[in-house]
């Protein structure tokens, strides 16, 4: 199901301008968010998130109507992965933005993929290297082939997941998500100076940390950091913690550590009590 142009639609097909930037260009942001209940997951953070990365760009939309196109998404689809996308708009041809922008937004929904949450993956590090002194490594841009390319190759190559590390060889993220490594009581995250992600998810993980008995470091590590690490977590809006179970042939034994499951508990509460339901599918 669609929101566009202040209406539900059914199905996946609008009448759209080929003109539009985020077509040609790839000139726009995106946000997924999780839906259950009727209700988004922190709501507030993930509209937050995405006007504040169409400001960075230089277009703006009213906070209303895309809190307006979720709401509507979640109350038709009580239980759903809702992405909303927001372009700059139509523009002639070249790079340079038109002075006025007239953006471009709508929602969809899709059914949740069951066992998705919680689930645990490996990860396959990959070639490519994230750019951590691009704007797009610190927002959720469109342009996303990076990521798409590399999850093929995982996929082909037996894995659940791309990791990337960026153009220093450090740590950056997973394709799709925030990591986290677990050291004795320390839990440590690659800062987004190094190109990750800011999750809405990263930050309740940071946030639990202390009452999971935890302290943080957001601090740049080698790939050898996270493969000899206690434990490994993913973190994104949809899986919302995942235990990692291997990197590469390296096998972590995640899945079973203690620390993880307290991290995996208090992110279960987090997103009921958002929700207002009774469990996570």
């Amino acid at each position: 199901m669609l929101w566009f142009e202040g209406r539900l639609v059914e199905g996946a097909t609008v009448p759209f301008d080929l003109s539009d930037r985020g077509l040609t260009l790839g000139d726009g942001v995106f946000d997924t968010a999780l839906c259950l209940g009727g209700r988004i997951a922190f709501e507030a953070e993930h509209v937050t998130r995405l006007v504040a990365a169409a400001a960075h760009l230089g277009f703006a939309v009213p906070r209303p109507t895309v809190e307006t196109a979720m709401r509507a998404l979640a109350a038709a689809c009580p239980q759903a992965a809702i992405r909303t996308t927001l372009t700059r708009g139509t523009g002639p041809r070249g790079l340079a933005p038109p002075p006025d922008a007239r953006p471009a937004l709508w929602a969809s929904a899709a059914p949740l993929r069951p066992g998705m949450a919680f689930a645990p993956l490996s990860l396959l590090p990959v070639e490519t290297r994230r750019n951590e002194t691009s704007v797009c490594s610190r927002l959720k841009t469109l342009g996303y082939l990076d990521a798409v390319l590399a999850a093929r190759q995982a996929a082909q190559a037996g894995f659940d997941e791309a990791l990337f590390l960026n153009s220093r060889g450090a740590v950056a993220c997973a394709g799709t998500g925030n990591l986290f490594a677990l050291k004795g009581e320390c839990l440590v995250t690659p800062p987004l100076s190094d190109g990750a992600l800011a999750g809405i998810m990263r930050d309740r993980i940071l946030a639990h940390a202390a009452t999971c008995g935890l302290r943080v470091e957001e601090t740049a590590q080698p790939l050898s950091a996270y493969a000899d690490a206690d434990a490994v977590v993913l973190t994104n809006s949809l899986r919302l913690i995942a235990p990692v179970s291997a990197i590469g042939i390296r096998n972590i034994p995640s899945v079973d550590h203690p620390v993880v499951a307290r991290l995996m508990e208090a992110v279960r509460r987090d997103v009921t009590g958002a929700c207002g339901v009774a469990g996570i599918p």
